[in-house]
């Protein structure tokens, strides 16, 4: 395992739509391990691949580490299915622009479908914190970045 490079506000690939993952092969999770510990390493609650100049649809999250157990959490293909019309605005940073903060609009809950990194299908409703990451590090893998969705705090 290992830790990553991070890309930074103006580098191309933060701005592509990232391309679906048809590999689910060692490298895949290779990928996946290496972006969880450059996450943990930042440190973070989540990380889209583009952010570390990978163009593929694979983000990892872990809300729950900085104050208790690690959760990590490994979404390929990730799509939302639904979301709540509630939404609630608050206050998101990102690795890729360091020591800046936006207010973004987030839907309070959202139901995902991802593929695991064997290619198996999942399905859950998130709320909270996992909704509102779910939710940046999707739209990483969309060319937005919360510059574009939010206001500067």
């Amino acid at each position: 395992m290992a830790v990553l490079d991070l890309r930074f506000l103006g580098d191309d690939v933060l701005y592509a739509v990232a391309a679906p993952v048809t590999g689910f092969d060692p490298a895949l999770a290779q990928l996946a391990n290496d972006m969880l510990d450059t996450m943990y390493a930042a440190p973070g609650r989540g990380l889209a691949a583009p952010q570390v100049g990978v163009s593929q649809r694979i983000f990892v999250t872990d809300v729950t580490w900085k104050e208790a157990k690690p959760t990590p959490l490994v979404f390929v293909n990730p799509q939302i299915t639904a979301q709540s019309d509630e939404t609630k605005v608050g206050p998101e940073g990102c690795l890729s622009i360091p020591d800046r903060s936006f207010d973004v609009s987030r839907p309070v809950w959202i139901d995902m479908k991802w593929q695991g990194l064997n290619g198996t299908e999942n399905s859950a409703r998130f709320d909270g914190m996992q909704a509102i990451c779910a939710c940046h590090e999707l739209d990483h893998l969309n060319g937005v970045l919360i510059t574009q969705s939010g206001l500067e705090t």
